[in-house]
This record gives C-alpha cells, structure tokens and sequence, in this order.
C-alpha cells in the first residue's frame, strides 16, 4: 500500500476545501485563496470528493525515484568497497569505482550507504559554542601558552616562546626557552607576577605540565582534592584559579598572538641577524614588547587594575617538591642522589619520616620537615664520603661566590648553629 505525506501546500488545499464540503465557501473562492485557475480547482476539488484528503498528495509520493539506481547496484558497490577500498573516505572510493571498477556513484549516495552498512561513521555534529566576554579588569585573568615555532629560521637553535596576555587589555608578555617545561611555565609566570603581580585566574591548555593524570592518594581522596601537577600546586598555593582549556579556540586570544609572534618577530630577529635565546629575550625585554603593547593593547571596560601583590619568596613555592622518606640511616634519596642529614636534626626523631624536598629552579636543594629547613650534606655517589659544599662546586666547575660560605649556597638550613 502507497504511503503519502501532505505538504504544507496539501495541507492548506485540504483546509481550504473541507470548507467547500461544509458549504461555507463556494469553489471559485476557493481557487482564489489556492491561486489556482478554476478548472484546476474543479480537478482538485473531485480527487478531493473521491479520495479524500489522500487524492492531493503528490502522485510520485511512495513510488520509486526515476533516478534509482538498480537493485542490486548497492549491495555490490559495497562489497567491492569492503574488499578493496576499506579505508578510503566516501569521496576517494567513488573517485577510484569510477575509475577502476567503471561503475559511477555518487560521493554522497556511497557515503549514506556506507554508513548504512557501518562502513564509516556519520559526521560528528560541530559543537555549539558562544563567543565569551573579555574579563573587565586588568589583573582578572590571564592566558598562557607555548609556541613552537623556528623562531630563528635555520640560525639558531628551535625553542619556544613563553607568552603571556591578559585577557582585558591584551597586554602582552614572553619569554624564551628552550623547551615547554614544568620550569619554562614556572619561570615565566614568575618574571610577570615579579612584575605585575598575580592574576586572579590563569587560563591555560590541558597540558601535562598544568594538570596530573595519575591516581589520587588515599589523603588527596579523603579530603576530595585532585592529583595536581607541580604547576598546580603552586597555583593553589598563591590562590590563582587554574582553568584548564577544553580546546584551543577556548584560549583563542593567546592562540591569536602566536600568529602576530609568529610574523612580526621573526622579521624583526632576522633583520637584527639574532640567533641565540639571550640575544632575543634581551630584544623582547628592551624593545619589542614595549612596542607589540603599544600598538595592541586596548583599555579594559574597568580601569581598575585588580593584579594582587606577589609573596616575597616565590622560589619558595615556584619549585618542585617531592615527598621523601628518611632511611634508618639518616638519608633521603632524590634524583640519584643521596643527601645525609646533620647530627643536630637528631632530637626530630626523623628516621622513617616523610619529608619534602624542594628543588629551585636555579637547581638549589631544600629539605624540610613539616615547614622547618633541615641540615644535610651530600654523599658522594661513589665513595659514600660526606662532601662539603667547596667540593660538590669544584667537583662541577663552578665558582663559589666570595662573599658566602659555600655550605649556604646548597644548603641554607647550615646557617643555623
């Protein structure tokens, strides 16, 4: 049996004449309202008497396309796609049937019937998204990516640029480094916020640097808090809300200025024939970005400027802390290395203790107990012999400032006495 559908123009045609049925419009009314000659209505108006509000649907409704293809067309088409074409898209299969196989589908009949066969997945609907505000004082959120770009085209060495905006006014800073690193985010956020102070949120990608993917610990379960990545904990630490992105667009003003990084940078460093990162961080500090935020910064809605006031000791909190346990021999292993705990921290008990062990970015060693710096002095990896801080410098080459003890450039709890 015939299946039909009204259209909106069949439908009005049915309303229209049941009112002729009922006797409250004549037949010429009626071909006025449907804009059709007098004749067609008398048509319309018997397959209406005989067929009731079935007799206006289309004619072709139901029936066969004039243009299908044969019966059996697609279920061999697939199959030749199953067999040889497994893994092309719709539109390359169609192109190489026609050529290859001489039988001639369209694109898109191929791809419905494909998906039909599960063959290939439908197209995931684009999600909907909706342009968000710009926050209305400077100081209320920032943006920070990486870029990785050849920022020195063949010169010098690849490397990434830090950079930095504030999500109000565009104001704009950065940084080079040789790497997207826990210590390059660190470092970089520290230079600004040494400056400028700290924002109040700090918008940034799902990087692994930002957020940890590992399971929470028995304590981070109880009191409901999530694994943090170093990033994250000192984040939390200087009350900074961190906002993870769900996708590049979400951060589209810090993505939009690796573009102008991109271009304008780039000729500037090729026409100063800059090829190191020094040179080029002393380029952006004395002069380009002076100039990049003269040019692009825009007024804030607000004109207040909500940045707070940065702790003093930031290198307290921008560092790497990692819990240790002592041994029962007084000695805390970190990173191959073995540091051996004085003698005075003997009244702490602390054999079998957990304790932190915070790493600088200049690479300098803190231990401490339950907030407190302990005394410790390295082993050496060989020998097991106590060194004392002259003999781990020279060991590595390096100067020890005249002025200081050695012991205190490593270790700052063996000032106590």
């Amino acid at each position: 049996m015939r299946t039909w559908k009204l259209s909106a123009k069949e439908v009005k045609r049915v309303q229209v004449l049941t009112l002729v049925k009922n006797g409250n419009l004549t037949l010429s009314k009626a071909a006025e309202l449907l804009a059709l000659g007098y004749r067609q209505a008398k048509r319309v108006w018997k397959r209406f008497q005989a067929q009731g509000a079935g007799g206006l649907a289309h004619r072709g409704c139901g029936r066969p396309g004039n243009q299908r293809l044969a019966a059996g067309l697609r279920k061999r088409v697939l199959a030749v796609v199953q067999r040889k074409y497994a893994d092309y898209g719709p539109t390359l299969a169609a192109e190489c049937l026609a050529e290859e196989a001489k039988i001639q589908v369209h694109p898109e009949t191929l791809r419905r019937w494909g998906i039909a066969a599960g063959q290939w997945k439908p197209r995931a609907r684009q999600a909907y998204r909706v342009r968000r505000a710009r926050r209305s004082c400077c100081g209320q959120m920032l943006q920070m990516d990486g870029s990785h770009h050849d920022w020195f085209e063949g010169r010098g060495p690849w490397c990434v640029l830090m950079v930095i905006i504030d999500d109000a006014t565009n104001f704009t800073y950065a940084r080079f480094y040789e790497g997207e690193t826990m210590a390059a985010a660190m470092d970089c956020f520290w230079r600004y916020a040494r400056t400028h102070g700290l924002p109040h949120e700090l918008y940034v990608d799902r990087d692994s640097i930002y957020r940890s993917d590992r399971l929470p610990t028995a304590a981070e379960a109880l009191s409901g808090s999530g694994p943090l990545s170093q990033f994250g904990r000192a984040m939390k630490q200087l009350d900074v809300t961190l906002i993870l992105a769900g996708s590049p667009q979400a951060k589209g003003r810090v993505e939009r200025r690796h573009g102008v990084f991109q271009d304008r940078l780039v000729k500037a460093l090729r026409r100063r024939k800059i090829h190191s990162l020094q040179a080029a961080n002393a380029y952006l500090d004395q002069v380009f970005l002076d100039q990049l935020n003269g040019r692009f910064t825009v007024p804030a809605a607000d004109p207040a400027d909500v940045h707070r006031p940065a702790p003093r000791h930031l290198q307290r909190i921008f560092c790497r802390i990692e819990q240790r346990q002592v041994g029962q021999d007084w000695c805390v292993q970190y990173d191959n290395r073995v540091f051996q705990l004085l003698k005075r921290e003997q009244r702490l008990a602390l054999a079998k203790r957990t304790v932190q062990v915070h790493e600088q970015l200049d690479g300098q060693i803190a231990i401490c107990y339950q907030g407190r710096p302990l005394a410790w002095r390295e082993r050496h990896p060989t020998t097991g012999v106590l060194q004392t801080a002259k003999m781990v410098a020279a060991a590595a080459g390096a100067a020890l400032p005249p002025a200081a003890p050695a012991a205190a450039s490593l270790n700052p709890a063996l000032k106590r006495t």
